[in-house]
């Protein structure tokens, strides 16, 4: 094989941004073949290419080698069990799973077949900023890492936005709000840094600033092996918001705000300094430092070529499929020890999860109002 026939299945806003950029040539040894949508039309956008109204007919067409999967959550495993299933190399949108127990059942299927690539779209993980920050945490210049703080609510979105699709929002089509939806890749990035947390109190707002069934305003605690604390703060009903990410340890404090990236460094580790000191208000000298990052043009397609180079030449995947359980199980964990009222013991129970959204599911009498809305600047909330 020479080259990946990819193939995407949904066209909904970042089904169609996958598409455009395959059917542009950005991804080496990448062909877009087939797309799958419920609304044909969309298709005219991809001249040339095969189009098809049912999944299991792309996946059986014998047109595609992998297929990209980028419909709305609760179908992600279904889809995934069924490419991998078929024979198909599979690129999961996150989440993987619309929950925990889903994401287990979709991973055990990749498991019995490990000749196939199985990813997950987490294109933070090549972004220069996160590498960087990644780098500098695990090699220890930051010393023991003590807390973290990551204020996230540069989410903000409109009732237009939650009208604009029928599974947006609710318990039945989307598992969640905030967290599930905009949030994924804000938890994944810290716990690809971080590590998971031994556990978690959730404080979660339903409907706090729209007309929803799920969170749309999170803060949560975090507790982790090392007695580390750790505080994030989301929403969708913030302006201006904030995105603000500080890393502390015994050596210094990287901050991250506004695409810019500085370190604190201690000279002296605060805890030896402690130790050492003669008097009791002295403090480690400190010296800060802006630390250069590069950019990425395409985040996306970078990951997406990762995937085809772990497909042709066995490339180690960024993002591999499994480890998209992760940040899944943040967000349930947050949102079930809201729900609960109390603390919550990582790893939480996915199957205590799946029935209580059941029961959410079950009970839920809101309606929905669709309208159609302008997605023109949907690209320009991906760097986060």
């Amino acid at each position: 094989m020479k080259s990946v026939r990819l193939g995407v299945i949904g066209l909904g806003n970042i089904g169609r941004h996958h598409a455009n950029y395959l059917h542009a040539g950005q991804v080496c040894r990448g062909e877009l073949t087939a797309v799958c949508t419920s609304v044909p039309n969309k298709a005219a956008a991809f001249p040339g290419v095969r189009s098809f109204v049912g999944a299991e007919d792309l996946m059986t067409s014998g047109l595609v080698d992998a297929v990209i999967v980028a419909t709305p959550h609760y179908q992600h495993t279904g889809l995934g069990i069924a490419a991998l299933e078929r024979g198909l190399h599979l690129m999961v949108e996150k989440p993987i799973s619309a929950h925990k127990a889903d994401a287990e059942r979709l991973i055990s299927a990749a498991r019995v077949h490990p000749e196939l690539v199985f990813a997950a779209m987490f294109q933070l993980r090549v972004e220069p900023r996160y590498l960087v920050i990644r780098n500098l945490v695990q090699s220890g210049e930051l010393g023991e890492i003590t807390r973290v703080n990551w204020v996230m609510t540069d989410w903000y979105r409109t009732e237009a936005y939650y009208s604009s699709g029928g599974w947006r929002a609710t318990w039945r089509g989307e598992g969640g709000g905030v967290l599930l939806n905009q949030c994924l890749h804000n938890l994944d990035i810290l716990q690809w840094i971080l590590g998971m947390p031994l556990r978690v109190r959730g404080f979660c707002q339903l409907g706090r600033f729209h007309n929803i069934e799920v969170e749309d305003q999170v803060s949560a605690y975090f507790e982790y092996r090392n007695r580390a604390t750790g505080i994030f703060v989301s929403s969708t009903g913030e302006a201006p918001g904030t995105n603000r990410l500080e890393i502390t340890g015994t050596r210094g404090r990287l901050i991250l705000e506004q695409d810019k990236l500085g370190l604190i460094r201690n000279e002296t580790d605060v805890l030896e300094f402690s130790k050492q000191a003669k008097s009791g208000f002295a403090k480690p000298e400190t010296h800060y430092e802006t630390i250069a990052f590069g950019s990425v043009e395409n985040p996306h397609a970078v990951l997406i070529e990762n995937f085809v180079n772990a497909i042709l030449d066995q490339q180690p995947l960024q993002a591999p499929g499994q480890e998209g359980i992760h940040s899944i199980e943040l967000a349930n964990g947050i949102l079930f020890s809201s729900l609960l009222n109390q603390t919550l013991e990582f790893p939480i129970d996915g199957a205590a999860w799946e029935t209580e959204l059941q029961r959410l599911v079950a009970g839920s009498k809101h309606k929905k109002q669709m309208i159609q809305v302008d997605t023109d600047d949907f690209t320009a909330s991906f760097r986060k």
